[in-house]
């Protein structure tokens, strides 16, 4: 089978066995095309690599990349040669050897719940409103949010159907009043097809409603601001007022409760400033 050929194949298997996001499809496919290109120039092809070309096509791909990153190659690497190994293409894997690097756990930036408040009282249109409402509301990721249809909508029960999760795992989500509202404005009658649309009458992208998410929040004075800031600020806030963990895991759709539990330390940082600002003795005393 043609190189070309078997990432086709190999994108067909990231959607439909492994349910992957389409981010991580795009991220993988684009680290698969460097490393083809990459081997092309060498005269080889992505089924006669050896441990030693995937080490080097690495260290070439990893100058000023961040641990993150690096791994995301090494991941995308590891996936791809499994799956021609179970598929008979190859015999054993070159990418098995391969090492990912340590990580630093950092917390999610969240914006307060008074940035949330000053973004929500710009003006926006229905459905830009009903987009920030539902991610703040609902902590949706991007891809579902862009995924979702109007049949997965109870609006009167005030629940979202979540069908194309990350993994394949479908959830339901409650809605927020705020939430149902706009999406009751932004409905206008309709019943099916995407909830969001572009200007020709297209489902919203990703990238779409990143740049809308970005835009507003400039106009809030709050720079920097994406869709997964409002997951975390979900999650955080749900905690802040105290939700129980395994349930803001399953609303999240996490597999592993640790998962979750990063917005604990953000949680906890949060309560500890406000205790130190509020208890008489959270402050030390002044010298006399």
């Amino acid at each position: 089978m043609e190189p070309s050929a078997l990432l086709l194949a190999y994108r067909d298997h990231l959607r439909a066995e492994r349910g992957a996001s389409q981010h991580t499809e795009r991220a993988y496919l684009h680290t698969l095309r460097r490393l083809q290109a990459w081997l092309m120039d060498r005269e080889l092809s992505v089924v006669h690599a050896t441990p030693v070309h995937l080490r080097s096509f690495l260290l070439s791909v990893s100058e000023g990349n961040q641990s993150a990153t690096l791994a995301r190659h090494i991941s995308a690497l590891r996936t791809f040669y499994l799956w021609l190994v179970r598929e008979g293409v190859i015999a054993s894997s070159p990418a098995e050897g391969l090492r990912t690097p340590r990580i630093g756990r950092h917390l999610p930036h969240v914006p307060s719940t008074s940035a949330c408040d000053t973004l929500f009282e710009q003006p926006a249109s229905a459905r830009d409103r009903a987009l920030v409402e539902l991610l703040y509301g609902a902590g949706l990721r991007v891809s579902e949010a862009a995924a979702l249809s109007w049949e997965d909508l109870d609006l009167k029960r005030g629940l979202v159907h979540v069908r194309e999760g990350k993994g394949g795992k479908p959830r339901q989500v409650p809605l927020t009043p705020p939430a149902v509202q706009a999406l009751r404005a932004l409905s206008e009658g309709r019943a099916t097809g995407a909830v969001f649309r572009n200007r020709r009458g297209g489902r919203l992208t990703d990238r779409s409603m990143r740049r809308i998410v970005r835009k507003l929040g400039l106009k809030a004075g709050v720079g920097g601001l994406h869709p997964h800031a409002f997951r975390h600020a979900f999650a955080t806030h749900l905690l802040d007022g105290g939700a129980d963990l395994r349930a803001v895991q399953e609303m999240l759709g996490h597999r592993s409760l640790s998962t979750t539990q990063r917005y604990t330390h953000v949680s906890v940082r949060s309560l500890r400033a406000t205790h130190r600002k509020a208890h008489p003795h959270g402050r030390a005393r002044d010298e006399d």
